[in-house]
């Protein structure tokens, strides 16, 4: 597969006109729990040739494989691919968004090009903002909660949705860092050895073995400590009151080295 997604990777540059710096999988096997038919859920950063940003047009800044935008070669049916072009993802990068940080996060890397990635991640210890990420996992799991896991029956596969985020926030919350994005290291981390990791990992495994979509028996256990710990990060984060100094001018130096090292050609062709 990953030959395959490096195929389109190329096909996107050459459908587009961009050039494209990093991706990688987001999803639940970047999370360490895919099943036999989970998506590969391939996100990537992009940079357009320099005539695209002189323009007084604000111009769409995403590219969306297969839902939105047409490529011209077949793709893996299971396949998913999701861009956001260089400036978006610096200005999400300068709010600190959580799903921005996972992808630097991740463990499975399918391409990356230039030296843009790497300089971010060197930035994102300053830039990572424990508030908006907590945020960001609570609602999340709040939403998740109230969605799938309230009737007497729920599908094993939800209870990931929620329980991923929880420990994720319940990470930041210990160590002021940004979380790992496999799910393993969180819950080894956060949950003490007895019944309710032993609930956890029993689903985890049932999950990875295909039984993600059976409607079983809510599990009490996990529910309840799920309703508890919505609370107590509820009110934890209220109280988090942090200033992140702004990174504005190191992000605007970033893209403009970005753009200097991908189209230096089409740079001195502009200007001369």
């Amino acid at each position: 597969m990953k030959e395959h997604i490096i195929e389109v990777i190329r096909q996107i540059e050459k459908d587009n006109g961009v050039n494209i710096l990093f991706a990688c999988e987001s999803g639940s096997r970047a999370w360490g729990f895919p099943s036999k038919d989970s998506d590969y859920d391939v996100r990537f950063i992009y940079i357009h040739k320099p005539n695209w940003y002189l323009s007084i047009d604000q111009k769409r800044d995403v590219i969306e494989i297969p839902t939105r935008d047409p490529i011209s070669i077949p793709i893996h049916p299971l396949l998913d691919l999701s861009g956001w072009e260089l400036t978006k993802a610096l200005r999400l990068f300068r709010k600190s968004n959580p799903p921005l940080l996972e992808w630097l996060k991740s463990s499975i890397v399918y391409y990356q090009s230039y030296s843009t990635i790497d300089k971010m991640r060197e930035l994102d210890k300053n830039i990572f903002s424990p508030t908006s990420c907590l945020y960001h996992y609570l609602n999340m799991a709040k939403g998740n909660f109230r969605d799938y896991l309230q009737g007497n029956e729920v599908r094993i596969k939800k209870y990931f949705y929620v329980l991923r985020p929880i420990l994720a926030a319940k990470w930041i919350e210990k160590y002021n860092t940004i979380p790992p994005l496999e799910f393993q290291p969180l819950l080894e981390d956060i949950l003490q050895p007895g019944e309710l990791k032993e609930s956890i990992s029993t689903l985890l495994k049932r999950k990875i073995a295909g039984e993600e979509l059976n409607l079983e028996p809510r599990v009490d256990i996990i529910n309840e400590y799920l309703n508890k710990e919505i609370e107590h990060l509820e009110s934890y984060t209220k109280r988090l009151k942090l200033d992140i100094p702004d990174p504005t001018i190191e992000l605007d130096q970033l893209f403009r080295s970005t753009l200097k090292e991908v189209w230096n050609e089409e740079l001195t062709e502009l200007f001369n």
